[in-house]
């Protein structure tokens, strides 16, 4: 088994606020990934008197340890406990209704001797390469399909946008929020290699066009998860410059790459 995991600030004047981990069970029989990419609010109040970071830290935990010792859970129950864990380790000192409390995307994977499980939640990608090379995206396109021009008003996002319907969801403090994850399994010997990105390294793909998702799934395989992150930061530093894609929210983003060969 070959595994790879690589998680890279965007800056060093914030700490990163992504998550990612793999475990092995000691049987030997399956495992699990996890990648989250904390939402970064704006400088307003959030409701919380705690970072981003520890919330991904907290509920990255919480679904490393549930998904690899609850084989008998689905991974949206998971998903469920693991908020719900989340939030209870806060909720008596902060306003967990907050829109802008702490929240990230989702990308998870667990494997057995038989089969591959996956939930993605936002904006995460969970690419699925079969032994042929043929390589599926697992993607929730919620946040992709609500018109820019919407995104650019906060106080709008949040009202009418931010884990409602017509908009888009994100794990935050209400557990119900799993059942709106984008789910599914496939027999294990369908699958040859699983990547799981933030959405920043996925900027690779979705901002910049470098490739398709067969294309990143392969620069990962054969380089390694670093050089898809470095060939993402090439690129936003020439972006930079040439001024073509002033449309991200941030010139450069924390960028995480988990790469699993189950």
């Amino acid at each position: 088994m070959r595994t790879e995991v690589v998680s890279d600030p965007g800056t060093g004047e914030r700490p990163n606020e992504d998550f990612a981990s793999v475990a092995l069970p000691a049987c030997g029989q399956g495992g699990c990934l996890v990648v989250l990419d904390g939402v970064t609010p704006p400088r307003t109040t959030t409701g919380c008197l705690h970072s981003v970071p520890w919330f991904t830290a907290r509920l990255g935990g919480a679904l490393t340890e549930l998904t690899v010792s609850c084989p008998d859970l689905t991974l949206p129950e998971i998903l469920a406990r693991a908020v719900a864990r989340t939030a209870g380790a806060h909720v008596i000192t902060c306003d967990l209704s907050h829109p802008r409390t702490p929240q990230a995307t989702v990308a998870l994977a667990r494997w057995s001797a038989t089969t591959v499980e996956y939930l993605v939640l936002s904006d995460a990608a969970l690419l699925v390469e079969s032994p042929g090379g043929a390589v599926a995206a697992v993607l929730d396109d919620r946040l992709a399909r609500v018109p820019r021009a919407l995104l650019t008003d906060a106080a709008l996002v949040d009202a009418t946008l931010r884990n409602r319907e017509g908009g888009f969801f994100t794990a935050a403090a209400d557990p119900s929020v799993a059942a709106r994850a984008v789910t599914g399994s496939v027999p294990r010997h369908e699958v040859r290699s699983l990547t799981a990105l933030s959405d920043g390294a996925a900027r690779w793909v979705e901002t910049f066009g470098a490739g398709d998702w067969a294309d990143c799934a392969a620069v990962v395989r054969e380089e390694g998860a670093r050089a898809l992150v470095e060939r993402v930061r090439v690129l936003e530093r020439a972006d930079r410059e040439e001024r073509r894609h002033l449309g991200r929210a941030k010139p450069h983003d924390d960028a995480t790459v988990v790469f699993v060969e189950p």
